[in-house]
């Protein structure tokens, strides 16, 4: 027998006035609420895009002042927690908004902030400088900016020569700036065209009426242009333009480890005369408590410290890689010139051993950091802009760890 287990009395409820739907199914808005998402959607990308294209502007002019506005304007202004909508304060685009979207589009990404850096180079401003590299380091892109600052605080002050030797292994006069034709590669070379001329003349070729139109060309560049024409020259040589990159890297890389914002790196003799730097090449730094106490006629023994390691780096760079420094001379005369401003004046044996001091302080910063100053020399000589050799010592000194 079968039992109807149905209700006698079963409860007929009404259809649903809004049927199931199917999980796949989507709903579509409304046409006017769809129009109006996409409206603000292109209206954020273009905006993003005219901001990104005068902050791409601003680095080919190498106006600082405008690529600093940029990133600090994606920066500080304040995002809207709704992402499809446009928040416009001091008429740029929501930080949020406009830095997602050029990464969408392949445009930047916190990588492209590091060209900031090469934007330095016409700034007339050393502070605005300084201004750039405390903006990246805020930013954590330059953990190792000013990290050995205080290192001029440690070790003795008098340092003699056999101190220097036992220390480095090498002679004084090692470290010392050498005269072009007096000795290493220059002397071979001047030695090899002397004897080249003495041949010449030997086999019936009279090359003196041609040699002195060449001695008196060399003694007007010399004279009007700093010789930056026989610099220019002789930067082509591959021996000497490696040893002018190991020379300028090592006056860069101890700027940035004492924390001297640095303004550029000049590797053409003619920019460099151009700029009213004598020599070869350059490198632009800054120290701001040296630059104010000379403004207010003193000078802090600390700043001035700091400031002799940086300038005594080039030497102290091709002592390190090449056992003997053959750069450097203007970079002598650059501290004989600070020297003569102290009150009281430096003696000889003084200024003799704030060299020495100098210039063992920079050897040894750079032998701690040679992977580094490896890694500056390589950007270098890719011929890279200045915010993709910071970034490289960077990358050096987080890996080196």
């Amino acid at each position: 027998m079968a039992l109807n287990l149905a209700p006698s009395n079963p409860t007929i409820f009404p259809p649903s006035p809004h049927p199931k739907r199917s999980s796949r199914c989507v709903q579509t808005p409304p046409p006017s609420t769809r129009t109006k998402r996409l409206v603000f959607s292109s209206a954020n990308t273009r905006a993003a895009l005219r901001e990104w294209r005068e902050y791409e502007e601003a680095v080919k002019r190498k106006d600082l002042v405008g690529a600093l506005r940029f990133l600090k304007s994606i920066e500080n202004v304040s995002h809207d927690n709704n992402k499809d909508q446009i928040e416009r304060i001091n008429g740029s685009a929501s930080a949020e908004s406009t830095r997602s979207l050029l990464g969408e589009l392949g445009l930047v990404g916190y990588e492209r902030d590091w060209e900031v850096l090469d934007t330095c180079l016409n700034a007339d401003d050393m502070k605005l400088v300084a201004s750039a590299y405390g903006f990246l380091k805020d930013r954590g892109f330059l953990p190792n900016f000013g990290k050995c600052r205080n290192i001029v605080l440690e070790g003795p002050r008098s340092i003699t020569p056999t101190l220097l030797k036992s220390s480095t292994g090498l002679e004084v006069s090692k470290l010392s700036p050498k005269k072009w034709g007096v000795s290493g590669s220059s002397q071979a070379v001047l030695v090899a065209f002397l004897g080249g001329v003495s041949f010449l003349i030997s086999e019936g070729i009279d090359m003196r009426p041609n040699l002195a139109v060449i001695l008196a060309l060399a003694f007007m560049d010399s004279i009007f242009l700093g010789g930056s024409c026989l610099a220019q020259i002789s930067s082509y040589w591959p021996p000497n333009r490696r040893r002018i990159l190991v020379h300028e890297a090592g006056h860069l890389l101890t700027a940035y480890l004492m924390g001297c914002p640095i303004r550029g790196v000049i590797l053409d003799p003619i920019v460099a005369m151009q700029m009213g730097i004598q020599g070869q090449a350059g490198t632009q730094f800054w120290d701001e408590k040296m630059a104010n106490d000379l403004a207010e006629g003193r000078l802090d023994g600390t700043a001035f410290d700091r400031y002799c390691m940086v300038l005594f780096a080039g030497i102290a760079a091709e002592a390190l890689i090449y056992g003997e420094a053959e750069g450097g001379e203007n970079d002598e005369n650059l501290f004989r010139s600070i020297c003569v401003l102290l009150q009281p004046p430096l003696s000889v044996a003084e200024m003799s051993n704030q060299a020495r001091w100098s210039v063992l302080q920079s050897y040894n910063l750079l032998k701690w950091h040679r992977h580094a100053h490896r890694a500056a020399v390589k950007a270098l000589e890719n011929g890279s802009g200045l915010g993709t050799v910071i970034r490289s010592i960077e990358e050096a000194m987080s890996s080196n760890r």
